[in-house]
């Protein structure tokens, strides 16, 4: 089911019938995990590397979205990414004839598929963790059961358990990635020491190997050359907007609202009276196409009046589609995030100096407000886990906003990050990160 590279068709067009490395990247098939890879892709082909990204074609997602009709959706989708792994050996079988040493990079949600790697010659495998590294870490513990230090102890032990933010067909396919990554340890990060060094370090011990910390792997400058400014529409109202005065509100590709929910969180942001962007869509669809197989903003019920509202106050905007989030959040009216809390949203918030406000849903994002609010302590939270069942009311809302957006708090908030920010910038510019990049280069290429 692999939409694969044609290895003879690249060697063929580059007139050269030996190289020397080969990078594979095996993403898993979801666009939060996309994303970093994509970017990781972009860097090392940076360094004069042929990278391959691996993936499925339109007409497999649409073969996958077929099979959901008659099997469990969820098992349908994992059911397919497990198809892969013959396809996948064969690719790598293929390249290593081709080159003196692959380097196959997947997806931690990937690894019974490039298992097969280890047994093929001269490859190497490498676990991508879209997750950050105290997530990482936390997990590790439960399966190595090595002590940590204090106060990361008393934290992590504070988490609450994977079977509360998984459910039970993702907790065993989890374990499953985890029992196939036996054969290797050695992990990449899109994170760096700035933001999680003391971490990075437990990890290393926890897991007994490098772990490289290579991000942010999301651009941390925006070039205005390349800016989506020049076609979306939301920037032609942010530009008329204050510095740091408009709330960004998103909950990713994942995530979508009750009814309910959409209703109370819409009086909150107008009875806050600041203004927002807020991104109104619904959840990717497991098994289709994650461009065209959404749940569009236009699908949902607004207040009866909300939106002529905010429109004729100009106080908000509300993006029905896709929304260039990293730009957004560079735009300088931008001063706070509401968000779920994924990894990337986390990243890309830090990497652009907003504070957030965190609603986590499920999955690895209860464990990111943790990171967020109470050990790196540049936002603050909506809704308590423990509190997950509970509609989140219009005045909490409100309350949360007028925080983060305007009380000594949330000016403390914006400080913090914006220090973080700058130290991460310079990180990745000629830092450790920078650091740690050359240096997994030079490691696979030696």
């Amino acid at each position: 089911m692999a939409d694969l590279f044609d290895l003879k068709k690249h060697n063929q067009m580059n007139n050269e019938e030996t190289y020397q490395v080969a990078i594979v990247i095996v993403p898993y098939l979801e666009q939060g995990h996309l994303n970093p890879l994509l970017n990781l892709s972009r860097i090392l082909s940076s360094y004069k590397l042929p990278v391959f990204f691996l993936g499925t074609s339109t007409s497999n997602r649409q073969a996958k979205f077929r099979l959901s009709a008659v099997m469990e959706k969820i098992g349908s989708f994992f059911t397919s990414i497990l198809l892969l792994r013959e396809p996948i050996r064969e690719f790598l079988q293929e390249v290593s004839s081709t080159y003196r040493r692959t380097v196959v990079i997947n997806d931690s949600g990937m690894s019974w598929v490039v298992q097969d790697a280890v047994s093929i010659p001269n490859t190497e495998c490498y676990c991508f963790h879209t997750i950050s590294v105290f997530t990482a870490l936390s997990f590790a513990c439960e399966t190595t059961k090595k002590l940590l230090p204090s106060p990361v102890a008393e934290i992590i032990a504070e988490l609450p358990p994977r079977e509360n933010t998984f459910d039970s067909e993702t907790i065993e396919y989890i374990k499953m990635q985890r029992e196939s990554r036996n054969f290797y340890s050695v992990g990449l990060h899109n994170s760096c020491k700035e933001i999680e060094g003391v971490f990075i370090d437990l990890l290393e011990v926890q897991r007994e190997n490098k772990q490289w910390a290579i991000g942010p792997l999301n651009p941390v400058k925006i070039s205005k050359k390349k800016s989506s400014e020049q076609t979306h529409e939301c920037f032609s109202w942010l530009n008329k907007q204050d510095l740091n005065s408009v709330i960004y509100v998103s909950f990713g590709s994942t995530t979508t609202l009750s009814k309910e929910q959409i209703n109370e969180l819409a009086f909150g942001l107008e009875q806050s009276e600041q203004k927002f962007i807020w991104v109104l869509r619904g959840a990717d669809k497991k098994g289709g196409d994650n461009i065209e197989n959404v749940e569009r903003g236009s699908n949902f019920d607004l207040p009866e009046g909300f939106e002529e509202r905010i429109r004729d106050k100009g106080v908000g905007f509300i993006e029905k589609n896709w929304s260039p989030q990293l730009e957004i959040l560079a735009h300088g009216s931008i001063g706070g995030f509401m968000s779920h809390c994924g990894w990337n949203s986390c990243i890309e918030s830090i990497s652009m100096g907003v504070p957030m406000a965190a609603w986590p849903i499920h999955s690895d994002q209860p464990r990111n407000t943790v990171l967020i609010t109470k050990v790196l302590k540049i936002g603050i939270i909506v809704r308590d886990w423990e509190n997950r069942d509970e509609l989140v009311s219009a005045a909490k809302i409100e309350n949360v906003v007028r925080n983060l957006m305007g009380s000594a708090e949330g000016e403390e908030l914006r400080r913090r990050v914006t220090e973080l920010s700058s130290a991460v910038k310079k990180s990745v510019m000629n830092g450790a990160s920078r650091k740690e990049m050359d240096s997994f280069v030079a490691h696979i290429t030696r």
